[in-house]
């Protein structure tokens, strides 16, 4: 199988599910979940292995109480293919994923996950309709506080919420609701 050009309107389509599934992860790292809420059709289905399975409006729950327990988490979007029938479309989304607990025993978990996902356009706009994560790598380790201080070079640190330098400098990004 090759790969054909694109049309116009299925470039557009990949670039908005491309600001989807990145609207996800500054939603999740950021805990702004009126963001993440606005992200899915109020029918979708969220399976995140045997942690939840369910709807949009449990799965928020559910990543609020979940992040609580973690000082910061970062998402990022590695590749992402996208197949696109009218107005449904279908994505495989690589991520590596961070998180790092709180306290003095603070560790971090580093995995590389997959989202398998079904998207649809209603009213002109991408939502999620289904979204199942897929676990193809996990790492685990004690958090070394030195290396924040020798590699940040000064750099503030990310914080989940608006406080966070993206929310006072960034005036354009989505915020809730999209």
């Amino acid at each position: 199988m090759g790969i054909r050009d694109a049309s116009m309107e299925e470039l557009a389509a990949r670039e908005s599910l491309r600001r989807l599934v990145a609207a996800y992860s500054r939603a999740v790292d950021r805990r702004d979940f009126a963001l993440l809420r606005s992200l899915y059709h109020d029918d979708a289905v969220e399976e995140h292995g045997s942690m939840y399975s369910g709807g949009p409006d449990g799965y928020v729950a559910f990543v609020e109480k979940a992040a609580s327990a973690y000082e910061a988490a970062a998402h990022y979007v590695v590749n992402a293919n996208f197949e696109i029938d009218g107005d449904e479309a279908e994505g495989e989304v690589y991520k590596i994923n961070y998180h790092r607990t709180r306290g003095p025993y603070a560790y971090e978990i580093v995995t590389g996950s997959r989202s398998i996902d079904r998207y649809a356009r209603r009213n002109g706009e991408w939502r999620f309709l289904s979204r199942s994560t897929v676990l193809d790598w996990a790492r685990k380790q004690a958090v070394d506080p030195d290396a924040y201080a020798d590699f940040a070079a000064g750099s503030p640190p990310g914080k989940a919420g608006p406080d966070d330098l993206s929310y006072q400098l960034l005036k354009h990004f989505p915020r809730h609701p999209v």
